[in-house]
């Protein structure tokens, strides 16, 4: 219980006013002994008990008549949140609202986030006069103070948006605003949908802040609002994989897609693809919650880039139902080979070959040093790792949108890059060689043809191999779990580590059917490099790239390049922003799982899905005068005088008294 006046609860010792009185009272009427009164003491003493609970109950209402009287002038305020006891008004109360894509789902007629707001408003309205009220949202983490909470929602920083939440930076942000300012007593209020890939329980950060907000001179209470309420049916589409390929004259776009909903459906769904202006509709079909879509989009002579989008139809949250793409003109692509060893340098040099056939460019890995990158979209490394001003060099070149291939030295390195390192060379202990077992077919250089025929990777043989050692996302496995082929992003790019080599003594890769695939997707991956094309999360673009003069070109209307999804241009470049793809993660973390994360510090939770009466809290001052009035009713009841008993039974009845006419009748 929260109260807007505490300071009237110093008038609670007002509840001892009846029994001082009480006392008073019986001090003014001192017993004196008297002989003749000593057989009515004696009558009544059978009944005293019965007066002296009376007497207790009559003096106990009206103490508690006095106590409800001094805490409706205190003015308390109770509710979901607002329920620990005799608590003043905090100085400060920091909002925190998670305006991630995901709070944009419908339950009811109403978004969690719309929901949020409005009982955030409801909640602090209270508190206006008393506490500072300060905002802090997701998408900007910029602290606001409010001066009025029905401006809540009018404010553009509780608006919608297409971005992530970062729960301990948010948590972050408020303690550095706690120490700033230096307030008192102060209680942060999080709402958020609880979705754990915008609360990373697992973050290290937790114990940090959490450990920080304890060791405030002033206790920090926190109230966690939970829109964790069942949501409406709803789908969501993201893309995986983007590339342009040439078809003879010719050239088409192949679109890998996630599709993904809530609640499984016989019924197909729709998919509007918007290109460069025109709509096509498609009708897709899966079972169960999750699928992978390959799509091909045929762009005939056209020659110049585009933009477009995939739409689902409207569900519970419109703000997953888009995505964007940009795609770059048809321009010659070209890899760069670094090798030492003729014959691999050979068979990757033609398998890397550009468009027209032409090979790729074949260096030495001391000339590397001196090499032009410009133009290039792969840099294909079959040599002792980079070190130096030549790894500064390809991580560069990843950086910006780039594929690099490293493929095994074929002996000891102790180098690194970027985390990766090769192990020993192992060979084969029979015939067979080593298989793999297992690869990835849906996205990635190792996926299906168009015709959906699988890469004969199965059947290939490896007598020879070098595993790499390090943090990676493994792409293909040999039969005994060993990666074959790894991948790790890095900047815009992508870095991979193939195992084995393409030369006789190690594997049939030389012959072409898995390498030329492999590195031809590689070398198209690449294109975002040399092409003024891109695509980004909403909400992670670099500072200098927010700072351009960003103008949306899809018909949607004005946006916010740093808060909404979409395309944009600058000047001559284009870039895809779309929502981040965690968040299509329905997996959220449990209201008991949210309480423990933030330690010793006092928490108090609300699961609004449990909550009806579509307030947070509000004053009950009424509670209390009502149970004054009440008692005050039950006092006045036990101080009536009690009615006369009934003569007992046989006993004559009382002599009645003659009148004067009566008397002389």
């Amino acid at each position: 219980m929260t109260f807007l006046q505490p300071m009237v609860l110093f008038g609670l010792p007002l509840i001892l006013a009846p029994v001082i009185i009480h006392l008073l009272n019986r001090m003014r009427h001192r017993p004196k002994p008297w002989a003749a009164m000593r057989f009515l003491v004696s009558a009544t003493r059978n009944s005293v008990s019965h007066a002296r609970l009376r007497q207790f109950l009559i003096l106990l209402c009206r103490v508690l008549a006095v106590a409800m009287l001094v805490l409706f002038m205190a003015r308390p305020l109770a509710g979901g949140w607002l329920g620990w006891a005799l608590s003043p008004a905090p100085d400060a109360i920091l909002i925190l609202l998670d305006r991630s894509a995901s709070m944009e789902t419908r339950a009811g007629a109403t978004t969690k986030r719309q929901q949020a707001v409005q009982l955030l408003a409801q909640a602090a309205k209270e508190f206006e006069e008393t506490s500072h009220l300060v905002l802090i949202d997701s998408a900007t983490r910029v602290p606001q103070e409010i001066a009025r909470a029905a401006t809540l929602n009018q404010l553009s920083l509780t608006q919608p948006t297409d971005t992530a939440a970062d729960i301990p930076a948010l948590l972050r942000t408020a303690f550095d605003w706690l120490i700033e300012n230096r307030t008192g007593t102060a209680e942060i209020w999080l709402a958020s949908d609880g979705q754990r890939s915008n609360w990373l329980p697992e973050d290290p950060r937790w114990k940090n802040v959490i450990a920080q907000l304890g060791g405030l001179s002033r206790r920090v209470r926190v109230r966690l609002l939970a829109m964790n309420q069942p949501s409406e049916a709803n789908a969501s589409i993201s893309i995986r994989e983007l590339l342009r390929r040439p078809r003879g004259d010719k050239s088409e776009l192949q679109f890998v897609l996630d599709l993904q909903r809530n609640r499984s459906s016989a019924a197909p769904i729709p998919v509007t693809l918007t290109l460069n202006g025109e709509r096509s509709e498609s009708e897709v079909t899966w079972e169960g919650q999750s699928l992978r879509w390959r799509h091909t989009v045929d762009l005939g002579a056209r020659r110049e880039g585009g933009w477009g989008s995939f739409t689902l139809p409207a569900d519970a949250n419109e703000h997953d139902n888009t995505a964007w793409f940009v795609y770059g003109a048809d321009t010659p692509l070209r890899a760069t080979v670094v090798s030492g060893d003729p014959r691999v340098a050979r068979c990757l040099e033609f398998a890397a070959a550009s468009r027209n056939a032409q090979p790729a460019e074949l260096m030495s890995a001391a000339a590397f040093a001196d090499a032009n990158l410009e133009g290039r979209s792969l840099l294909v490394w079959q040599a002792p790792l980079p070190a130096g001003a030549d790894a500064d060099q390809v991580q560069t070149f990843a950086a910006s949108g780039g594929v690099v291939i490293f493929f095994p030295p074929g002996q000891p390195d102790a180098g690194q890059f970027n985390g990766m390192g090769w192990g020993s060379v192992q060979d084969a202990e029979n015939a067979e060689g080593f298989r793999i077992l297992r690869w990835g077919e849906d996205e990635g250089p190792l996926a299906r043809s168009d015709e959906h025929i699988s890469l004969p990777l199965g059947q290939t043989v490896f007598q020879r191999r070098q595993p790499m050692a390090g943090q990676k996302e493994t792409l293909a496995a040999f039969d005994d779990g060993t990666a074959f082929l790894v991948r790790q992003s890095l900047g815009k790019g992508e870095i991979y580590f193939c195992s084995s080599l393409p030369d006789p003594a190690w594997s049939g890769l030389g012959d072409g059917p898995v390498l030329v695939p492999m590195l031809q997707r590689m070398l198209q991956a690449g294109a975002r490099r040399v092409q003024q094309v891109s695509s980004a999360a909403c909400g992670e673009l670099s500072l200098a790239d927010q700072n351009l003069p960003w103008i949306s070109v899809d018909p949607t209307g004005h946006k916010d390049i740093r808060t909404q999804a979409g395309v944009y241009r600058a000047g001559g470049r284009f870039l895809a922003v779309n929502r981040p793809a965690a968040e299509d993660d329905p997996e959220v973390v449990d209201p008991e799982e949210a309480r423990k994360l933030f330690g010793d510090l006092p928490v108090q939770t609300l699961q609004e899905r449990h909550f009806e009466t579509g307030q947070l809290q509000g004053e009950i001052w009424r509670f209390f005068l009502f149970a004054m009035l009440l008692l005050l009713i039950i006092e006045g009841i036990l101080i009536l005088p009690a009615r006369q008993a009934a003569s007992p039974a046989g006993s004559p009845p009382p002599r009645k008294t003659p009148r004067p006419e009566e008397q002389w009748a």
